[in-house]
């Protein structure tokens, strides 16, 4: 099957929930499961996207999917770990440098932010290196 030339840009408040329940979901994970929890946090922010066909927890509930541009097909966890290393970067640093790693997730989130408004289909860094854009569900 052969993607739009256009996919419909989803919705920025939406797609900004789902994320933040999926980082929720990371922390608690980081926080419940005693040693392997900063690990089962950094393996679930990476793979999230290709869990549910497309969809992290957060974009489940929400009603978002992650897609490959191209074809349209579900957002495998190949794209997954492209399309949220850079915050997987920030996870990193958030746990193991002191101040900066508070600032440099915050960063990454604001320029990821940006990018998403400017970009006329709504993509970010972490898109545009797995070629995966978030649509709206029907």
């Amino acid at each position: 099957m052969n993607a739009p030339s256009f996919l419909p840009k989803a919705n920025m408040l939406n797609r900004t929930i789902a994320k933040s329940i999926d980082f929720i979901i990371a922390g608690a994970l980081s926080e419940v499961i005693p040693k392997a929890g900063y690990f089962a946090g950094l393996a679930y922010i990476l793979i999230c996207d290709g869990l549910f066909e497309g969809r992290s927890a957060g974009k489940r509930i929400i009603g978002l999917k992650a897609v490959i541009q191209e074809t349209m097909q579900a957002c495998t966890f190949r794209e997954s770990v492209m399309r949220n290393f850079p915050f997987a970067i920030g996870y990193v640093l958030f746990k193991i440098v002191p101040i900066i790693g508070f600032i440099f997730p915050l960063v990454i989130l604001i320029f990821e932010s940006l990018l998403m408004i400017g970009s006329e289909k709504g993509v970010r860094l972490g898109d545009e290196i797995a070629k995966t854009q978030v649509i709206e569900e029907k």
